[in-house]
């Protein structure tokens, strides 16, 4: 296929030679855009305009000329959506003036040497994952350049030396690579730089007193890389400089005083190096400053009175030194500032009511030792701060007095932290008034009183942070109505009375700590309902009774329920006291002759025993329930084997119309006709009849008394099922799915001990032994056709696209859970059995469901990210990449691990396509649908969730790639 690609694109540049003896200087610039365009892949079509056939470039997308010579001036084809290599095509441009192909999917090294296109201005390759290392020569012929922009991308080594040679460079932005080593010494003789941008890259070094000669220099950010040493008095003369950012770099000594000469600077950042001394009254001079950060370093000494000067302050962070005193009165004339954080110093002094009369939208005082009340502070408040206040954060200081009921005034409010200080008093009702309020910190104080009946009324509270103070009284029930909550903490307090069943409905609950309170009663059961909680800590209360059943409490921690005496469950390893037996439900059907009988007529009515009869019979049940267990298991199974007619048990449990949940019977249900397995139902007790095994269970073929087949699905995951009602509800709504792709599910059976999902029965095998196992009839290996797989890849994307329309996960998809019908069309089956389960543990659902190795998005090793659809995306991406390999997701061989999403992408960076496609297709396969579907393998399989796309995107996508001729139909 590659040779019949290279000749076709030989003829095409014959006819573009013939064509330019005619007119050499036209056709130049379509002969480098086509050639350009063969190395690049243009998914989403935005270069369809570009065609061979026409004699001027000038109406193609993205291609400007100028009017005068109707040649190639400008190539902009910023977020096109292109992916591959950046061809010699370009250097046929030579008059190109500006190159920009930022934001886009582009791959490979820059061995192309641009300069040498003497008209070239302007280079953005920005936001793309170019890489490797800069060629020695690159600018060694650049005298043109006034603007390059490599940011964003991946490549390495030394930034080269002859950089010097651009001496009419205005514009370097190396930022977001992995530069390493000093920057060139010539780059400080580039008198024409206005920016200067190698910010979070490797480099290192000093600062030369050479920067003084960049005179015309606007901005310089050498933020996040591994300078050292001081900044020399020289950066004084650099006038015009609007912007500096040495942020994150180990710089050490004091800040120069010439810093003050830089009249037009309205952004300083020097946070996080090793800056030491005092920040004098030289900064009161810098008079258009906005923006200051020096927080992070060894600052010391009072902030200086002059700072009051800067007007046009909005933002000022000194936090994390040593700075001592109070701050100025004279800030009261920064009236702009917008952002104040302080925090982390040892100033001293009250809380200056100036705070609360600018307007500030963030206020950090947190970690020095201020005295005094809030209520002075806040007294003197005006209206335009109640609007604009967003962040208050006084925490980890000195001060007394109370919580002024004014706080509710703040309407803005998202955050506030007053938490280790040594407030007394209650919590004013009016924080319910606080809408915006997400984090509420009242923590390690001297606070009392009840909490706030009103709290429900702070319904965007995320966090809310009340230990280890002396709150007394109930939870207040209106704590149900802050349905964000995620954290609840409110240990070490005298708290009584009993946890409201209304936390229940907090649905987005992570952490919860009680513990150390006077709690009693029982914990309400509906709390197992939260599936996100993570911890949930009541130890030492007064409380009683059991545990809540299932999900999180299941595996609670031993220790966040101890030191209450009268808790009973497994964590506490105390046994609840024992409850009647129920009834028990006898067979009116059955003489008691035939231990295998079973009732067949689904209307008769049970007959109960009464509670005497019961305890009379006890005892000798007790004794001889063993032995009649025994008998009649045997008997089962013999008259199994005999009589085909007859039902039999299904390890422990009986096929029956019953509706009860008893042991001793089971619960039948058909979503369609009448429930007939007289002939069928001993397979499951036949290991030949076993189809396969899985996460969830081992899968049976069984037939009906009609002739008809069905799988019947045994599930192993019995101690994490849900409760009867929830099981059926869920079973019954996947019972409800109906999609061309999908495994139908006919019904369930259900016993406490054994459930027992019942499916069509596809013929066809699963994808997993057509691709790896299967054998012809001639003892060959099978192969599908290369259109039999898309047909399989489309047919997944539009199974899982309909599961996830109705908002469910698959979790568990892979190669053996894909079936193939008799016509070839896929059907994926075990989607939605993970609701079955009380909660979607993601240990549970790695080591229990998510069975097969490499088909796990990388989000289920990290607590932090929400498991959405997208990690079936992910697995899609693998199987798609298996399909069109052949290939299992991850392979072992004798001293190395291949896993093939990495295989994939280093064969198609280098060109390899065909050591990508199973090798039973090779030469059977058209190259522009296989290298797009695999491109769209490593799309889906993205480490990073929001960049993958949703399954309604990789359909579109896969009509696009398709092919509509069938020419290339293969036999096979």
């Amino acid at each position: 296929m590659r040779k019949v690609f290279n000749f076709y694109l030989f003829l095409l540049l014959a006819n573009f030679i013939t064509v330019r003896s005619l007119n050499p200087t036209l056709d130049d610039d379509v002969l480098g855009l086509i050639v350009f365009k063969a190395d690049l892949q243009d998914p989403d079509g935005k270069l369809a305009s570009w065609n061979e056939d026409d004699d001027s470039p000038c109406k193609w997308a993205g291609v400007k000329c100028n009017p005068r010579s109707n040649r190639v001036s400008d190539l902009v084809l910023d977020g096109f959506g292109l992916s591959g290599k950046m061809g010699r095509g370009l250097m046929q441009l030579k008059f190109l003036s500006k190159l920009s192909l930022a934001k886009n999917n582009l791959t490979g090294n820059i061995g192309l040497n641009l300069a040498q296109l003497t008209n070239l201005r302007v280079i953005d390759l920005s936001e793309n994952s170019l890489s490797g290392t800069i060629p020695d020569k690159f600018f060694e012929q650049c005298g043109s350049l006034r603007s390059i922009s490599l940011a964003n991308n991946k490549f390495s080594g030394r930034i080269p030396d002859s950089l010097a040679s651009c001496s009419g460079l205005g514009v370097l932005n190396f930022s977001s690579n992995q530069f390493s080593g000093l920057l060139p010494s010539g780059t400080w003789s580039l008198n024409g730089l206005r920016t200067l941008d190698v910010s979070d890259n490797l480099l290192e070094g000093e600062i030369p007193k050479d920067i003084g000669g960049l005179f015309n220099l606007r901005e310089i950010k050498l933020r996040k890389n591994q300078f050292t040493g001081l900044v020399p008095n020289e950066i004084g003369a650099c006038a015009l400089l609007r912007s500096i950012d040495f942020s994150e770099n180990s710089f050490s000594g004091s800040l120069p005083s010439t810093l003050q000469t830089l009249s037009l600077c309205n952004e300083l950042n020097f946070h996080s190096n090793l800056f030491t001394g005092e920040v004098t009254e030289w900064i009161g001079e810098m008079g258009s400053l906005e923006r200051v950060d020096f927080s992070k370093n060894l600052f010391t000494g009072a902030v200086p009175n002059a700072i009051g000067n800067i007007r046009s302050l909005k933002v000022l962070n000194i936090s994390g030194n040593g700075f001592s005193g109070s701050l100025p009165a004279s800030m009261v004339n920064c009236e702009n500032i917008e952002v104040l954080d302080v925090s982390k110093n040892s100033l001293t002094g009250f809380l200056p009511s100036w705070v609360f009369q600018l307007g500030h939208q963030s206020v950090d005082f947190s970690g020095n030792k201020l005295t005094g009340s809030i209520d002075g502070a806040l007294s003197s408040s005006i209206d335009i701060s109640h609007q604009n206040l967003h962040v208050l954060d006084i925490s980890h200081n000195e001060l007394v007095g109370g919580i002024p009921s004014d706080i509710g005034k703040f309407s803005s409010l998202q955050l506030l932290n007053v938490s280790k200080n040594s407030l007394t008093g209650g919590i004013p009702e009016t924080v319910g008034k606080l809408k915006a309020l997400a984090v509420l910190d009242l923590s390690e104080n001297q606070l009392n009183g009840s909490l706030p009946s009103d709290i429900g009324g702070a319904t965007s509270l995320k966090d809310l942070i009340l230990s280890r103070n002396s709150f007394s009284g109930n939870i207040p029930t209106s704590i149900g109505a802050c349905s964000s909550l995620a954290s609840l903490i409110l240990s070490r307090n005298d708290l009584s009375g009993q946890i409201p069943v209304e936390m229940a409905k907090l649905a987005d609950l992570e952490y919860v700590d009680l513990s150390f309170n006077k709690l009693t009663g029982a914990l309400p059961k509906p709390l197992a309902n939260l599936v996100h909680l993570v911890s949930f800590n009541v130890s030492h209360n007064q409380l009683q009774g059991e545990l809540p059943g299932g999900a999180f409490f299941n595996t609670i921690s031993p220790s966040s329920v101890s030191g209450n005496p009268t808790l009973c469950g497994a964590a506490v390893n105390k046994s609840c006291p024992a409850v009647l037996p129920k009834p028990i439900v006898l067979n009116p059907n059955s003489s008691g002759s035939d231990p295998d009988s079973i009732p067949t007529n689904l209307g008769h009515k049970k007959i109960l025993l009464s509670v005497s009869a019961l305890i009379a019979i006890g005892a000798a049940a007790v004794i001889v329930i063993g032995i009649i267990f025994i008998t009649v298991l045997n008997l089962r199974v013999r008259s199994t084997m005999s009589r085909s007619a007859a039902a039999v048990p299904l390890s422990g449990g009986d096929f029956s119309s019953s509706h009860t949940t008893d042991t001793n019977s089971g619960k039948l249900v058909m979503f369609s006709g009448e429930p007939d397995f007289s002939t069928g139902a001993h397979a499951l007790l036949n290991k030949d009849c076993e189809l396969g095994r899985g996460g969830f269970g081992a899968v049976y073929r069984t037939v009906l008394g009609d002739g008809r087949s069905v799988a019947i699905k045994k599930l192993t995951v019995s101690s994490l099922v849900k409760s009867q009602e929830d099981f059926e509800r869920e079973v019954k709504k996947l019972g409800k799915i109906h999609h061309p792709n999908l495994v139908a599910l006919e019904g369930y059976y259900w016993t406490p001990s054994l459930q027992l999902l019942i499916y069509e029965y596809v013929s066809g095998g699963n994808l997993y032994k057509h691709l790896h196992d299967g054998e012809d009839e001639d003892g060959n290996r099978s192969s599908l056709t290369w259109n039999e797989r898309l047909t399989i890849i489309i047919g997944i994307a539009k199974s899982l696209a309909h599961l996830h329309k109705l908002n469910i996960i698959h979790y568990n998809l892979k190669s053996s859970n894909v079936l193939i019908d008799g016509l070839g069309e896929p059907k994926v089956a075990d989607f939605g059995l993970a609701r079955l389960l009380p909660m979607l543990d993601r240990y549970v659902l790695s080591s229990k469901i998510q069975s097969a190795l490499g088909y796990m998005a990388p989000e289920f090793a990290c607590k932090t990210v929400k498991i959405t659809d997208k990690c079936d995306v992910y697995g899609f991406g693998v199987l798609l990449l298996e399909i069109v390999t052949g290939r299992m997701p991850v392979e072992y061989m004798e001293d190395d691990v291949v896993i093939l999403c990495d295989m994939v992408r280093g064969a198609l960076e280098e060109g390899r396509v065909d050591e990508c496609v199973d090798e039973r297709l090779q030469g059977k396969f058209p190259a522009e649908e296989a290298i797009p579907v695999m491109k769209l393998g490593l799309i889906c399989t993205s480490q990073v969730p929001s960049n993958r796309p949703d399954m309604a995107e990789v359909i579109n996508i896969l009509g696009l790639i398709k092919c509509p001729s069938e020419s290339q139909e293969e036999s096979g």
